[in-house]
């Protein structure tokens, strides 16, 4: 079967890195999966271009209900689709875009869901079938580059090379968007590396809002002891992830946050915003640390660096998480099991 994939494709994000995962998956059942970018289709006309082509395509995917899915609406095959983090938190407070993925709903032959949170969110403020509604945690596998210097790293982000194997780095994963709010805690952390010079916090993320970004890099300027550091590979973030003493989320809001599961996965310790994507995958106290306020955060980040026994049970307990609930290979599984409704 050919299937065209629909997705969000900015280089070096969640989105990116998930769909390129679930190709993979397909693609192993013997399908031809045909990823397309949907920052490149402005309308359902786009798409229906694309169903000229030969060979023709027989099934369709999307990622998000409202940027994927509207693309589908008219274009005649069977489809499926995967909610995103956005669908739920922000684009159902839209009427028109609320109509627009009730209507994805109705049509799709399945709906995934990456948590049992995200399913009783959209079951609670979408119509739609909760039968078709299914939930699959994101697989998570990382690779670290093995010939990554944590050394030139730190020095082409600015930190001072003066005692960097002391450095304590709370690395801050994510995408240069207003909902990833990385300013969150610029403020108090700056004031807390004024107290504690060998705490840092670095910002590393793809540049996708060029405005925002801007205002990132002024920002990080006035603030000591926070950085903004260059984009690197997958594989490269992977090996600064390990090298680095904490990983920091601070969205507003979250589908099912890929930097968290990826730390965890490397045994690193989280510190997490609460709000419900990540408390679905963040249990306080046992797989992370949830914070409501810069100022818990900093609390709990020097009750971090204090208690090594807090930093192993974090790092087991989330670890062993990972392999129970993000299986690569569970995931696989269940996307070639519900790509059979699509013949």
């Amino acid at each position: 079967m050919r299937v065209l994939f629909l997705a969000y494709l900015s280089p070096k994000t969640g989105n990116c890195t998930t769909a390129e995962r679930i190709r993979n998956h397909i693609e192993a059942a013997g399908h031809t999966c045909v990823l397309c970018d949907t920052r490149g289709l402005s309308s359902a006309s786009d798409v229906s271009s694309l169903m000229t082509q030969e060979p023709r395509f027989e099934a369709a995917l999307a990622i998000h209900l409202f940027k994927g899915g509207r693309l589908l609406l008219d274009v005649g095959l069977p489809f499926g689709v995967v909610f995103g983090g956005t669908d739920v938190n922000e684009d159902v407070r839209d009427e028109h875009k609320r109509a627009v993925m009730e209507e994805v709903l109705r049509k799709a032959r399945f709906a995934v869901a990456f948590t049992d949170a995200l399913k009783e969110q959209a079951e609670m403020l979408l119509v739609c079938e909760s039968k078709k509604i299914h939930v699959q945690p994101q697989g998570i596998e990382t690779r670290v580059a093995s010939n990554f210097s944590w050394r030139d790293f730190l020095h082409n982000t600015g930190v001072c090379s003066k005692q960097v194997e002391n450095r304590e780095v709370f690395l801050l994963v994510c995408g240069l968007r207003r909902v990833k709010d990385p300013l969150y805690l610029v403020k108090a952390f700056s004031e807390w590396h004024s107290q504690n010079p060998l705490v840092i916090l670095i910002i590393i993320g793809p540049k996708m809002d060029p405005v925002f970004t801007a205002e990132v890099e002024e920002s990080v300027k006035r603030f000591v002891g926070v950085f903004l550091a260059d984009d690197l590979s997958q594989e490269e973030l992977h090996a600064a992830m390990q090298k680095s003493f904490a990983l920091v989320n601070s969205s507003l809001s979250e589908g099912m946050s890929a930097a968290i599961l990826e730390a965890m996965d490397l045994g690193l310790p989280v510190l997490a915003r609460d709000v419900p994507g990540n408390a679905a995958i963040v249990e306080h106290q046992v797989t992370g640390l949830l914070y409501s306020s810069p100022q818990e955060f900093i609390s709990m980040s020097q009750k971090l660096l204090d208690d090594k026994e807090l930093q192993k049970r974090l790092v087991r307990n989330g670890k062993n998480y990972i392999t129970t609930c993000h299986n690569p290979m569970k995931e696989r599984t269940t996307y070639q099991e519900l790509l059979k409704t699509l013949h």
